[in-house]
């Protein structure tokens, strides 16, 4: 399953936190237990000390010292809880690769590989397939400005010249304009789509560029509402970065979302 090492490395560090800070806290605990007795919705406490299983009741006016014993069973039991968890995933994360199946494939000699239909493709393997896979832009209008990507392909804007060229510049394959289908909407080109390692799906970059025309804003409020009524949101399979004639695209951001969303770990 790729992506789980980074899940058990993330679950490993929020476990490792909440032990600290449990332990952090430096109560002071009181000796015993609590037992609490409820007789017809009359609840009482009380303090049980060594093999004592009733214990001595606690006043009402002693508010404190029953918040201390359950405070203690229960960092206790956190504690417990927590440490039991992070040795699992510490023994796991010893021998453990996301890409063990595929590795096996790419262990063989190149003669034996050809002889192999693999359970599954390689990630570069499919990445091949992916990009080679023919489609059909949208047309550009007669007229307009023709725009090159240092690869070498026309794009609408020099905002998408400029997102192109960074993709292009930090080797993350993508396609640019290829025609998806929204239910509900009918057929988008997202500007820029590329094919997540992580999820094993496609992602979706939309540029809009003009947010300050209404027209276009409205347009593009209608489009991304459709990408999320048919399952694709902003933040997991969808990237937005806007514009304005007063706001153009920051280049730190470009970064940002890159580094979140496309490049790996």
């Amino acid at each position: 399953m790729y992506g789980l090492r980074k899940m058990l490395i993330q679950e490993k560090e929020y476990l490792s936190d909440i032990i600290a800070k449990v332990k952090g806290a430096e109560r002071c605990y009181p000796e015993g237990k609590l037992r609490i007795s409820n007789d017809k919705g009359n609840v009482r406490f009380y303090h049980c000390k060594g093999g004592d299983r009733f214990g001595i009741y606690i006043p009402k006016s002693n508010e404190r010292l029953p918040r201390e014993l359950a405070q203690k069973t229960y960092d206790r039991a956190v504690i417990e809880k927590a440490e039991g968890r992070l040795k699992q995933i510490e023994r796991m994360l010893q021998n453990y690769e996301d890409n063990e199946i595929e590795q096996i494939y790419l262990s063989y000699h190149e003669e034996r590989k050809s002889l192999i239909i693999p359970v599954e493709w390689t990630e570069e393997q499919q990445i091949k397939q992916w990009l080679e896979k023919s489609y059909e832009g949208k047309e550009f209008q007669e007229g307009t400005a023709v725009i090159l990507t240092e690869r070498g392909e026309r794009v609408r804007s020099k905002s998408e010249k400029i997102l192109a060229d960074y993709f292009y510049g930090k080797g993350i394959p993508y396609l640019y304009e290829k025609p998806l289908f929204l239910n509900g909407y009918g057929i988008v080109y997202p500007d820029f789509t590329f094919y997540s390692k992580k999820l094993r799906k496609e992602i979706y970059w939309e540029h809009e560029g003009l947010m300050d025309n209404q027209d276009y804003a409205r347009a593009a409020i209608k489009k991304i509402n459709s990408y999320q009524m048919n399952g694709i949101f902003p933040g997991e399979r969808l990237i937005l970065t806007y514009e304005t004639t007063q706001d153009i695209i920051d280049s730190k951001l470009i970064r940002t979302l890159t580094g979140r969303y496309l490049l790996e770990d």
